[in-house]
């Protein structure tokens, strides 16, 4: 059989992984392809650079239109990163009849329906396991595994660098600052951390998951997004000491046709799975009303892992293209996206407050809301010798996040409340 050729955008951490598996794993490629897998040309920077894998000069390129105009190559794969242009590489790849297999979270949150569009008018194949919770095979297991089922609620961490910093902040109860510090020493956060720490890079992920999973085309601009910035470690001792972990959860829920979709950091039970994954680890958890409860655990990010998906990707295009099947199997979003209004997104609440420690206080709190109609599950008021205030913590039973906005509105104005410390979403 003709081997398969395939040109590589990217030798970074990831690109590096994938020529490691096609060129270590060639037997075990060629058995379940029937073909040799050949990396015919790679683009890099700076073709003179050495490296940590060897690639042949003549294979390196620093000019993309090498790669995606060669009519040898059979597929493209992209771990290259970046959003405008590399969406031009691959829109021209599309329209050669070049098949896609990218790990680019950014592009597929931003312009995934665009690309997937092209493909299907050119009857191509465009995979993206690896762009969501690198190893764990999440985007297949949704488009695949549950498409008999009707998705309910979608809930992960899917940033690993997140759920590092609040994971050494509850086991060693450092300050955000210190462990911030620490992940970026390690390599685990940026530099510039932004896109990680303010829930940017979960919201993207977040934004594929939810398309995949009710068949919609959510938007960037649909998720609601805080970050982990304003944590504190008192914010999580208190939440231990009531049996939560504090996690960067991503949440997206569908009820009545109605969905929202969100990315904050969440106060969730110590008994659910999700509270146990730590460090640089991902889970996905997956509510199917048919299935029920289920829940994906694996590496987030890293060279093999990753790699490992995009590799995956590669032999399922392989395999499509033995069988004529290619571009069949993109995921058709025929539903129309309803986003839920304030009043109809419910959820469970935590609240700290400061307040004035004198006779009345909580009368005055509590009515605010029965005024709103929100109900409490809680109340509870800890001595802090850090804090000559009283403090009040707050766990209300689902409330709507539109009734909910106007209790803290109201607290704002009230005297009694010197300040409005924390405020978390709770699950489980």
């Amino acid at each position: 059989m003709k081997p398969i050729r395939v040109g590589l955008l990217g030798l970074g951490t990831v690109g590096t992984g994938v020529v490691r598996i096609v060129e270590g794993h060639q037997s075990d490629l060629q058995s379940q392809v029937g073909s040799e897998v050949i990396i015919e040309k790679v683009l890099v920077k700076n073709v003179d650079k050495s490296r940590s894998i060897s690639v042949p000069h003549h294979k390196m390129t620093d000019n993309a239109w090498d790669i995606i105009r060669d009519p040898d190559i059979n597929i493209i794969v992209e771990v290259m990163g970046g959003i405008e242009t590399t969406k031009e590489y691959l829109l021209e790849a599309l329209e050669r009849g070049k098949h896609v297999v990218t790990a680019n979270k950014d592009l597929m949150a931003l312009h995934g329906p665009e690309i997937l569009a092209k493909a299907k008018e050119h009857q191509c194949d465009v995979f993206y396991e690896a762009s969501v919770a690198g190893g764990i095979p999440i985007i297949r297991t949704l488009s695949e595994g549950f498409s008999s089922d009707r998705i309910l609620k979608i809930m992960g961490i899917v940033n690993g660098t997140t759920n590092f910093i609040l994971t050494k902040m509850s086991q060693e109860g450092a300050s955000y600052a210190d462990v911030l510090k620490e992940a970026q020493e390690l390599g685990y956060a940026e530099a510039d951390p932004t896109s990680d720490v303010e829930g940017l890079d979960a919201a993207r992920k977040m934004a594929i998951l939810g398309t995949l999973g009710f068949r919609a085309n959510v938007a960037l601009e649909d998720v609601s997004v805080r970050g982990i910035s304003s944590v504190s470690k008192e914010d999580i001792l208190y939440a231990k000491r009531l049996g939560y972990e504090v996690k960067l959860l991503g949440i997206a829920e569908r009820q009545d046709e109605h969905i929202s979709l969100s990315v904050q950091p969440t106060m969730i039970r110590k008994s659910h799975p999700i509270a146990s994954v730590n460090g640089v680890f991902n889970a996905v958890y997956v509510h199917g009303e048919a299935v029920g409860e289920t829940m994906f655990y694996g590496a987030g990010a890293g060279e093999m892992p990753t790699a490992t998906s995009v590799v995956a990707d590669l032999v399922a295009v392989i395999k499509n293209l033995k069988l004529g099947v290619n571009g069949q199997q993109a995921i058709v979003t025929y539903k129309e996206k309803k986003l839920k209004t304030d009043e109809q997104i419910e959820y469970k609440n935590f609240i700290l407050l400061h307040v004035q420690d004198k006779a009345g206080v909580l009368a005055r709190i509590t009515q605010v809301f029965a005024e709103f109609e929100v109900s409490l599950a809680s109340v509870l008021q800890q001595p802090n010798p850090d804090n000559p205030e009283a403090e009040i913590i707050i766990i209300t039973h689902d409330a709507s996040k539109a009734s909910m906005d106007k209790v803290l509105k109201h607290f704002e104005q009230l005297d009694v409340i010197r300040k409005i410390k924390s405020v978390y979403r709770v699950e489980g």
